[in-house]
Order: C-alpha cells, then sequence, then structure tokens
C-alpha cells in the first residue's frame, strides 16, 4: 500500500474517534441537562407539597412550673446523702454441701433486698484471703453539726463509711459510726464537712394516716437524688416473717429499690415521718410494697445513740405470742383481755418475782393491759432498775407481783433456751376426729425433730376447712395441751374431745419450731384459740 493511502486511512480513524468522543460527550450533557430538570423538578414539587398553614414550633422562656411536689424535692434533696462502705471480707471456699438462705430470718430479708454484705453464704466455709467489699445506702441529715440517721444493715460491720452529698460536689467524706440499734435497724453516723449542713425537719408520725402522700428520697441501685411519691397504704406492719416488738412499719406505695435503704420518707410538709428501711418483692425490686421505720420511733433510738452511744430498753423477762384470741384470753380466765406469757426467762425479774408460764397480765404500774404492743411501750419505757406492781390472773385468782426492770439487751443476750431431756414413749398413731390427725413422738422422731421437751403429740395432717384449720394449727406442730389440760399421748385427746361442745372455748397450746430473730431454728410455745362452731363437730 501506497504511503498516501496509509496516511488517508489513518485521518479516516482519527475522524471516527474524534465523532465517536463527541457523542459520548454529548450524551452525557444531555444526561445532565435532564437530571438537574428532573431534580429541580422534584423539588419544586416537594416544595409544593409542603403543608403551607403549619407554624413552626418555637421553645419557650423556661418558667419553673411549682407544685407541692418539686418544692418538696427542692426543700428535701439537699439534706439526704448518699453513703458507701467498704468491707474486709475473707474470701470463702465453699464445701460441697451448700445451703440455701433462710427465707423467714428477717436479718437475710433485709440483705437480700438492698445487697448489703453478711447474708446467707450457704455451705461451711474456710477462711483463704481477705479482699475489699462495697456497699450503697442513702441517710438523712438530722443536725446541722453533721449527725446522719441510716439504716444499721447499710454500715453495719463496715471498716470504712463514705458520705457524698448532693450539693452537687463528688466529695466524699469519711464518716464515723456514732451507734446503732440492731432492734429497729437504725445507725446514727457523723461527718465534719467544715460547715454547717442542710437538716431536715422532723414529723410526727403519729399524725400520719392511710391515704396521706409520702415521698421517698434516695439513691436506688446508685440513682442519687431519686424523688418518688406514692401514699401511706397501711401503718405497724411486721416484715420478715418474724415478730419484732420495736419494728412496726408505714407501708408505701412510693418506689423503694435497692439503695434506698436509710433514706427519708416525707409527708405533703416535707417533715420525716419515716426511715426506709425494706420491701417486700419477688425479683429484688420494686412491686409496691415498700416499708419506713416511723419517725417518732427513729427520733428516740437517735436521742438515746447520741446522748449515751447505745439504746436501753427495759425488759421484765417474758416472751408472749403476738397475735391472742379473746377466746384464747377467756379460756384462761381473763375475760377483759391482758397479754398471757408464753414462756418466763430462767433468773429473769418475771422468774425472780413469782411469774409462772400462762399466767395472764392484765395491769402494770395500775394501768390496764390489753395488748402484747401495750406491754413492750410501758416496760420498755421504764426506767431500768425500777419496780413496778404487775397484776395476773392464775387460775382465776388475780396476783401483784413486784417486777424490777432489767436492761433488755444484757437479759436477753445472756440466756439460752434450757429444755428436758427426750421421752422414750412408743409411737402411735390415730386419726382423731377433730380436724387433724396425730401421732405420739418416738424417741427418735423427737431427735429427728430436735424437739428434747417431754410429753405432747405431734400432728401429722390438718383437715382443710376444718376448725383446726380455722385456728391456725399446722402439721408437725407438738400439741401439749388443750384448756389447759396436758397432752402426753394421742388418749390424752380423745378424752378431751369428749367434753366439747359447740360454743365452747377451745385452747390448744402447741410447740412450733420456727427461726428465731439471731436465725437460729428452735422450739416456741404458740396459743391457739377459737369458739367451737355451733355447725361443728370436730376442729
Amino acid at each position: 500500500m501506497q504511503r498516501k493511502d496509509i496516511q488517508l486511512v489513518l485521518s479516516n480513524l482519527g475522524q471516527r474517534k474524534l465523532l465517536s468522543l463527541t457523542l459520548v460527550l454529548f450524551t452525557l450533557a444531555i444526561g445532565i441537562v435532564i437530571g438537574t430538570v428532573v431534580s429541580g423538578g422534584v423539588d419544586a414539587a416537594r416544595k409544593s407539597q409542603g403543608a403551607t398553614d403549619a407554624k413552626l414550633l418555637k421553645i419557650p422562656e423556661a418558667v419553673p412550673v411549682q407544685n407541692e411536689f418539686s418544692k418538696i424535692a427542692k426543700q428535701v434533696r439537699p439534706s439526704v446523702v448518699n453513703i458507701q462502705v467498704e468491707f474486709r471480707e475473707q474470701k470463702a471456699e465453699r464445701s460441697e454441701h451448700r445451703a440455701r438462705p433462710d427465707e423467714s430470718n428477717p436479718e437475710d430479708f433485709f440483705r437480700r433486698f438492698f445487697g448489703m454484705p453478711n447474708g446467707p453464704m450457704g455451705g461451711q466455709q474456710m477462711p483463704r484471703e481477705r479482699r475489699r467489699r462495697p456497699g450503697e445506702g442513702s441517710g438523712v441529715i438530722v443536725d446541722e453539726n453533721g449527725y446522719i440517721i441510716t439504716n444499721n444493715h447499710v454500715v453495719e460491720d463496715a471498716d470504712r463509711i463514705r458520705v457524698t452529698l448532693f450539693n452537687g460536689n463528688e466529695k466524699r467524706y469519711d464518716a464515723k459510726l456514732i451507734g446503732t440499734d440492731a432492734e429497729t435497724d437504725l445507725a446514727v453516723i457523723k461527718i465534719d464537712v467544715g460547715d454547717k449542713l442542710p437538716a431536715a425537719k422532723i414529723g410526727n408520725s403519729d399524725a400520719i394516716d392511710v391515704g396521706d402522700w409520702a415521698i421517698a428520697v434516695g439513691s436506688p441501685f446508685g440513682f442519687r437524688e431519686t424523688v418518688t411519691v406514692g401514699i401511706i397504704s397501711a401503718k405497724s406492719r411486721e416484715v420478715g416473717g418474724v415478730s419484732r416488738p420495736f419494728q412496726k412499719f408505714l407501708q408505701t406505695d412510693a418506689a423503694i429499690n435497692p439503695g434506698n435503704s436509710g433514706g427519708p420518707l416525707v409527708n405533703i410538709r416535707g417533715e420525716i415521718v419515716g426511715i426506709n428501711t425494706a420491701i417486700v418483692s419477688r425479683t429484688g425490686g420494686y412491686e409496691g410494697l415498700g416499708f419506713s421505720l416511723p419517725s417518732n420511733i427513729a427520733v428516740d433510738v437517735y436521742n438515746q445513740i447520741v446522748q449515751h452511744g447505745k439504746v436501753a430498753r427495759g425488759s421484765i423477762g417474758i416472751s408472749f405470742q403476738s397475735s391472742q384470741s379473746p377466746a384464747l384470753l377467756r379460756s384462761y380466765g381473763a375475760k377483759d383481755g391482758g397479754v398471757l406469757v408464753g414462756d418466763v426467762i430462767p433468773d429473769g425479774p418475771s422468774e425472780d418475782a413469782g411469774m409462772q408460764q400462762e399466767d395472764i397480765i392484765v395491769e402494770i404500774n395500775g394501768k390496764p393491759v390489753t395488748s402484747g404492743d401495750q406491754l413492750i411501750d410501758v416496760v420498755a419505757a421504764t426506767p431500768v432498775g425500777s419496780t413496778v406492781p404487775i397484776v395476773v390472773i392464775r387460775d382465776g385468782e388475780r396476783k401483784t407481783l413486784e417486777v424490777e426492770i432489767a436492761d433488755r439487751a444484757e437479759l436477753f443476750s445472756k440466756n439460752a433456751a434450757v429444755t428436758a431431756g427426750p421421752s422414750d414413749e412408743e409411737e402411735q398413731d390415730a386419726e382423731i376426729t377433730l380436724g387433724f390427725s396425730v401421732s405420739n413422738l418416738s424417741s427418735s422422731e423427737r431427735e429427728q425433730l430436735g424437739y428434747k421437751e417431754s410429753g405432747g403429740v405431734v400432728v401429722t395432717q390438718v383437715q382443710h376447712g376444718s376448725f383446726a384449720d380455722d385456728i391456725g394449727l399446722r402439721a408437725n406442730d407438738v400439741i401439749v395441751a388443750i384448756n389447759r389440760k396436758p397432752i402426753q399421748k394421742v388418749a390424752d385427746i380423745e378424752g378431751t374431745q369428749k367434753g366439747l361442745k359447740a360454743g365452747d372455748d377451745v385452747a390448744v397450746k402447741v410447740m412450733r419450731r420456727i427461726v428465731a430473730a439471731g436465725g437460729q431454728m428452735g422450739w416456741t410455745p404458740q396459743y391457739l384459740a377459737g369458739v367451737l362452731p355451733a355447725d361443728s363437730d370436730d376442729f
């Protein structure tokens, strides 16, 4: 091919490439133009579809909305503190035998819900090493010099107690433990900040009624300065399954959770009417049942602690059942009420004065006794060492005993239960037509149950809906007397029932295995009674 022809071919190829490039650029340009037009159309469509009659929102000026609750919160929160504690504990190695927590022990009850130490660990433990363990709770300043009320279970056995104020300052102040009272689960601590502190106002818990507003303040789950609102839903509640004479709680539905413990419950005037202490819950969190120790009790405990470093209460050295029916008292000869003595502490003031088990206390120091709570209040408030006249009914006759008031803590700490030796009666089963089944106790059964008293028959079954069921008789109760007649064997019950008729008062004394306040299992007398129904020939 000639050179001229080659140049012509190359020239044609170049023109074609240029034409192709031009076409590509032209196509892109058209696409850009179309896209711009479409986009502009969409924007225009969007603008045309807007709410033309809508007004833009404006954030108004911050004007506080005042109500009673916000006023109370501002008034009370500066007096509420967060308490953090540290414990040096022994890290333990568990044995293969694991024990379950004691569900009825009130001390375990408090610690389960508030995450504090010394709870049930389960199994035998072998100490290996010591480590620190934290805990947390709340408290309330009641004196401008730094005195704070909280719960005993918050600070008990703590190696270090530190307090944080609700003033925006995260500084922690080391606190000094002034004193504690296990009977009410209260403690007093003190901090020194070099200045006066805002103290909360104290109210009168006797003025509280069911339905009144209640406001709880504290640090639930560590969330400080938390305020919750509810009402007082009940008064004089017992919590934990074991009666404690100095713990009669206010019940509230104001949310109380772990960490609230030791914080205040206040009324609509912002006055302290309770110290938040416990909850009842299946989950460990709030379920609508919170319990607060009344402020009048807390004030009395606080005053004794700051004055004497401890709480001293009087005692006459007896125990009795908290619930006593009129039928029970009538069967023992007290038609106008009183308190049936369940047990007399050995070498205590009542035993020294001649008081006996099953006496009915009807008067103390010239005042009629109508309930156990009243008796406790009178005795606890009487100075230790003084002597008071106590009138009892025994076998239908009134007797006056001169009883010296002893220190409750000392009296109960040095006395232990004294039991008799086991009996060698042979076992005998019987179906009694009184609404329950009983059996004589063999030596091996007594040993297995840990029951060392002589006499008595064990209840093996209680018929549902029977009179025995209604008065509270339970399986494994040991019946020791019916209408004050001793029961040694099954035949004694068979003989006793023959003399009963409809309308009779029936009093049954049983020994029941329960958990004492310290967590130990023991046998305690219980008195069950009622009126035999007209349409029933059994109980």
